[in-house]
């Protein structure tokens, strides 16, 4: 179960090579912008890069919102990279090799098609002060998240 609605948002610092070779780190937000922090199992396969292709084609909708996306998986940041570069996929990518950030939000799956532990596919929504708003795990690794959902929790930050 992902962390609940109205909870402060735990803190992290992953490593990222997408857009820029930086530590990305959450707190950095707080006090300026929303972040929308979408979680996903693994780079290179086929709703993954729908969801980020998709995130990242409407990328205008959540900046003119306030708010930075971040996407987050248990991929190397060198796969990161690749798979980016690959599908122009322009959003920051965050590494949470250790798994300890999906741990955090209550979205660790303990197997992932006998692959072992990876990110649930999940999103949130982070208003300035750190507190979560929008909280969703999709029942399924195949299914999205509820795009319009975490827009409209957005605009009700503004």
């Amino acid at each position: 179960m992902p962390i609940a609605i109205g909870s402060k948002a735990p803190d992290f610092t992953l490593k990222s090579k997408t857009p820029a070779d930086a530590d990305v780190k959450l707190s950095n937000n707080f006090g300026k912008k929303n972040t929308v922090l979408f979680f996903f199992p693994l780079a290179f396969t086929g709703v993954c890069t729908r969801e980020m292709c998709d995130v990242t084609a409407g990328l205008s909708q959540y900046s003119n919102l306030n708010a930075e996306v971040i996407a987050i998986s248990v991929d190397s940041p060198f796969a990161q990279q690749a798979w980016a570069k690959q599908e122009k996929i322009s959003i920051t990518l965050a590494s949470d090799l250790n798994k300890e950030t999906a741990k955090a939000y209550g979205v660790l799956l303990p197997d992932l098609a006998g692959l072992g532990s990876a990110a649930a596919r999940a999103a949130f929504v982070i208003d300035k002060t750190g507190v979560v708003r929008y909280a969703e795990q999709t029942p399924t690794p195949k299914e999205l998240p509820n795009f319009n959902a975490v827009r409209d929790a957005l605009a009700k930050l503004q």
